[in-house]
């Protein structure tokens, strides 16, 4: 009867709080390279384009990150007593734990590394840390049933000597916004793996590629128009896309 009162709503998410706030390094860096503007007109971070290959911006940025993983690590050690390491990659999924979110897919991945790591001791691999975090709903057994898993995994890999050193697994509990403004500014990688056409938006996405984290994603969610911004080339983009998955239900 009224079809103009209904239309799609989607999360935002503000550079003021996610850049500006969380990460003063970055934002100080963005500052001195095209002004002020953007803080409240986002659309002026396209002018950083042509500071890509600027020597001195890449060097306030790669500042700027590192800045941002001390000042991490000091905060997990501090809260937690967890020991990381900030000159490893710190690769995050951080999103409310749900099968088609594919937190379990991610850790498999790590055991898969984990194997290459056993089966060729002298592989040439960088250091690198997982961090998950997120909560599951009070009755969602099976997510509940992934943090386990996730928690166990780190104890392994801890407990052995070929893996400890070399990869890390960190599960961060009582997920919060507070938590995600000291571990996003840090993310070197994005993982934004949800089975396509199952993600309404998604915005943690847009707050890693904010500071300049690498994403890992299938195309789904916010993260279709975060490639066509930024172009396909810049992101590492893999699997079914939505069309594909309701072709194949079988695969999801």
């Amino acid at each position: 009867m009224f079809p103009e009162r209904f239309n799609n709503k989607t999360n935002g998410v503000t550079p003021r709080r996610w850049l500006l706030l969380a990460n003063p390094a970055l934002a100080n860096a963005i500052t001195n390279a095209i002004g002020d503007g953007w803080v409240t007109d986002p659309g002026q971070l396209a002018k950083l384009r042509r500071y890509a290959d600027d020597p001195a911006f890449r060097e306030a940025f790669h500042n700027a990150k590192r800045e941002a993983k001390t000042q991490f690590v000091d905060w997990l050690k501090s809260t937690s007593s967890q020991s990381v390491d900030p000159d490893g990659i710190f690769d995050c999924q951080i999103k409310r734990i749900h099968v088609y979110k594919r937190q379990l897919l991610n850790a498999l991945r790590v055991i898969v590394l984990c194997n290459r790591l056993r089966e060729d001791p002298g592989l040439d691999m960088p250091p690198r840390t997982f961090f998950f975090a997120g909560k599951a709903a009070p009755a969602y057994h099976l997510a509940k049933l992934i943090i386990k898993f996730i928690n166990n995994l780190a104890g392994t890999i801890d407990g052995d000597p070929v893996t400890r050193g070399r990869l890390k697994v960190v599960f961060l509990p009582d997920y919060n916004v507070s938590l995600a403004e000291r571990l996003i500014p840090a993310a070197d990688v994005s993982n934004q793996i949800s089975t396509a056409g199952y993600e309404a938006s998604g915005t943690s996405n847009m707050k890693f590629m904010m500071h300049g984290a690498l994403t890992i994603a299938t195309r789904d969610g916010a993260t279709i128009e975060m490639a066509e911004e930024a172009s396909e080339e810049n992101f590492f983009l893999f699997g079914l896309n939505a069309q594909e998955v309701l072709r194949e239900p079988r695969l999801v």
